[in-house]
């Protein structure tokens, strides 16, 4: 088959493509139930709250309820094998970027994970760690200048951070970048995933991005490849990512539960968000991911298992590609440190689980909160907003306080007659509605 190879260039131009001949042979059959950009339902899997090993066997034993999330995207945290040396256990630590982790499971483990998933109609993505190695990674011996050195020589952690248990790949060296690229193309070959989820893609040059992304969407006729950018640098995208994160959308959500923001500044926000991405292209929503939860459960950060609820709602329909990560849909009530295995409980919790599953049927039962329009209407204690479509009308209603509040409704909603969808019970707009504690509404007309 022909591929294009780019050209040596400005890491921020538009690289010229080089043909060259390349042959290689797949795993399996292209995927091709990939859903476009503007219909994923992602889940996030963390292997370590699965099971302590062969993770890959247990995450395809859930694959069912999985789906049942209206799930379309399965988002694997890293599969590579992990360092040892000055490690800290972090799955972001790569040893060898063409094997899997043993506590995880085998190649064949994956393959089978992926096929399993490929049958419920869910396309694999897998998290690509494209800024730094574990000190243990062959590179190290082997490619020294593959790395960044300092001025006596010596290779270095990542500027400016903390993380001394991983080396800093130097993008400079097109030999690296070439391997790199290669090695990314080994999953797709052989373990037949559906594209990358890119750690700190804002630290690495948009160059070596549009190489890379442009070498994987063209590897095989038939196939796509959805690439995810862990960043907000819509350089990102302008090189062939399909979508990045809204890390502020997230930022200013927590803060309106936890009084340092107002509720306006969320409309502000997504507006902006979009506003810097180039058309087609979308954001990443999310209450929670390895990041966050690590941090605080869902739970903690917006204020009750309820308030975790109203705020996903929020999340999910107001625009963008939901999210949702391992353990959020039984409302896990704890951090989870994802440098070791946690023990989350499948069974707990069924009636947040349904929730979840509820949410996500009448999500994905319309457009209109994929590609419909999008009215917002201020109050200081309450997201209100309506999205549109032809002649469907749905209006959200989100309660964001701990106390029982009242909405005055807008004027041109005041007598429609909606159906609540979490319930299927019919009400009647008044001026006013009444809303107990982060309670909310799903109206559709």
């Amino acid at each position: 088959m022909t591929l294009s190879l780019f050209a040596a260039c400005n890491d921020n131009d538009i690289p010229t493509p080089v043909e060259q001949t390349e042959t290689e042979q797949f795993y399996g059959e292209p995927f091709d139930k990939v859903p476009s950009i503007e219909n994923i339902v992602m889940y996030e899997a963390n292997q370590r709250v699965f099971a302590q090993n062969n993770s890959f066997n247990a995450i395809t034993e859930r694959l069912d309820e999985i789906k049942s999330l209206g799930v379309n995207v399965l988002w694997l945290m890293p599969v590579n094998e992990q360092g040892v040396e000055n490690a800290i256990g972090s799955p972001y630590c790569i040893k060898n970027y063409t094997a899997t982790e043993p506590e995880y499971g085998t190649l064949d483990d994956l393959r089978e994970l992926v096929k399993q998933a490929h049958d419920r109609e869910m396309a694999v993505i897998i998290d690509w760690v494209g800024n730094h190695t574990s000190w243990d990674n062959e590179w190290v011996k082997n490619h020294k200048d593959w790395y960044t050195q300092d001025a006596n020589g010596n290779i270095i952690p990542p500027v400016g951070t903390n993380w001394s248990d991983v080396a800093d790949l130097n993008f400079n060296n097109h030999e690296m970048r070439a391997e790199m690229i290669s090695s990314m193309k080994f999953w797709v070959r052989e373990a037949n995933v559906d594209g990358f989820r890119c750690d700190a893609a804002d630290w690495i040059p948009a160059g070596f991005w549009r190489d890379a992304v442009y070498q994987l969407k063209n590897m095989q006729e038939g196939r796509t490849v959805l690439m995810l950018a862990e960043g907000t640098d819509p350089i990102n995208l302008q090189a062939g990512f399909d979508l990045d994160y809204g890390w502020n959308f997230c930022d200013v959500l927590e803060g309106i539960y936890n009084g340092t923001k107002q509720t306006s500044e969320l409309y502000t926000s997504h507006q902006n968000e979009y506003n810097q991405i180039p058309v087609g292209k979308q954001k990443l929503r999310f209450t929670t991911n390895h990041d966050r939860a690590s941090e605080n459960s869902p739970i903690t950060k917006y204020k009750s298992q309820q308030g975790a609820l109203s705020a996903y709602v929020i999340s999910t329909t107001l625009g963008g590609v939901p999210l949702m990560y391992s353990s959020q849909e039984v409302g896990y009530s704890s951090t989870i440190n994802f440098f070791n295995f946690v023990n989350v409980n499948w069974d707990n919790n069924q009636d947040i689980n349904l929730s979840y599953q509820k949410i996500m049927a009448i999500y994905n039962s319309s457009d209109v909160f994929k590609t419909g329009s999008l009215e917002t209407f201020a109050d200081e204690n309450v997201i209100c907003f309506n999205r549109f479509l032809d002649d469907e009308s749905v209006l959200v209603i989100a309660n964001v306080r701990n106390t029982n509040t009242t909405l005055t409704i807008p004027d041109i909603f005041i007598s429609d007659i909606r159906s609540n969808l979490m319930d299927n019970t019919s009400i009647t707009l008044d001026e006013t509605i009444s809303l107990s504690p982060y309670e909310f509404l799903i109206l559709k007309k």
